[in-house]
């Protein structure tokens, strides 16, 4: 059995996976904002749980990683700081526990979901912040910084604007007055499509993906505004610039705990299986 550990802002899930990538149990938990009472809390959540030796593990983390020394340097929703994440969940597992981005653990997960049918996949979560990563052959692609949407700017009515505060559900939420799930004309969708497609034009030309997954609470909503956001690419099109196909993610909820499974199989070399 692998086990997996989703850390976001607001909640935790623990997952526990078979050897094919099913998940068997499931749990979760608001995360706590101290580290230390995070740790006590996951302690208490991994003793409830049916299934009580792993083979190995991964665990998903909002922020900059630090992979050389298996530590967290800086986390994007929470205010910890240089905690050796790595170490402390392997001691509390029982493991070995493959640390990583969030939202490199869940791309990595919709990368191989796709099969082979793109070599070069750009995975954007759309959430409380934007997530950016690139899996290259089913491979995390280090070039892409791991704090995403908080790292990267723009600018909006005169004012350097982060990616997180222009796009993210929290930015929608506070231009509009709603959250993606209760927006549901199209003049407000084509509005958001339109701030998008700066972010992504400018993703295209850094990273070249040959398809961009999204992700994210907002891209549960994709079927809303994928078209608009294609057309509004499109517009750009220019014979240096191809713009790849988009795509919904098809685990939008769980990707980053099939990810731990997956960078789990792949750090510690137990035998391959379909996810």
């Amino acid at each position: 059995m692998y086990v997996g550990v989703d850390v976001g802002g607001t909640k935790t899930l623990v997952a526990v996976l078979d050897e094919h990538g099913k998940i068997k149990e499931l749990a979760k938990f608001p995360t706590p904002k101290s580290y230390d009472h995070f740790l006590l809390e996951l302690r208490h959540t991994v003793a409830q749980l049916k299934t009580k030796e792993f083979q190995a593990g991964g665990a998903g983390l909002p922020g900059r990683i630090d992979r050389q020394h298996g530590r967290v340097i800086r986390f994007g929703n929470l205010t910890w700081k240089n905690v050796p994440a790595q170490a402390d969940l392997e001691r509390l597992l029982k493991c070995p526990v493959a640390i990583e981005n969030d939202a490199k653990m869940a791309g990595i997960s919709e990368a191989i979901l796709l099969n082979d049918d793109y070599s070069k996949v750009l995975y954007v979560t759309i959430s409380t912040g934007v997530g950016i990563a690139l899996i290259t052959n089913k491979v995390i692609d280090p070039s892409l910084p791991d704090l995403g949407g908080a790292a990267r700017f723009i600018d909006y009515k005169g004012r350097k604007t982060s990616w997180d505060d222009y796009i993210s559900g929290r930015a929608i939420v506070e231009r509009y007055g709603q959250h993606a799930a209760d927006i549901h004309d199209k003049t407000t969708w084509q509005a958001i499509a339109r701030d998008m497609e700066r972010v992504f034009m400018e993703l295209i030309a850094i990273a070249g993906p040959d398809v961009i997954v999204i992700g994210g609470s907002v891209g549960t909503y994709f079927d809303r505004y994928g078209e608009m956001l294609a057309q509004e690419l499109e517009s750009h099109k220019s014979p240096a610039v191809t713009i790849p196909p988009l795509r919904k993610a098809q685990r939008p909820e769980e990707a980053v705990l099939y990810g731990c499974y997956e960078l789990a199989k792949q750090t510690y070399g137990h035998a391959d299986a379909d996810s």
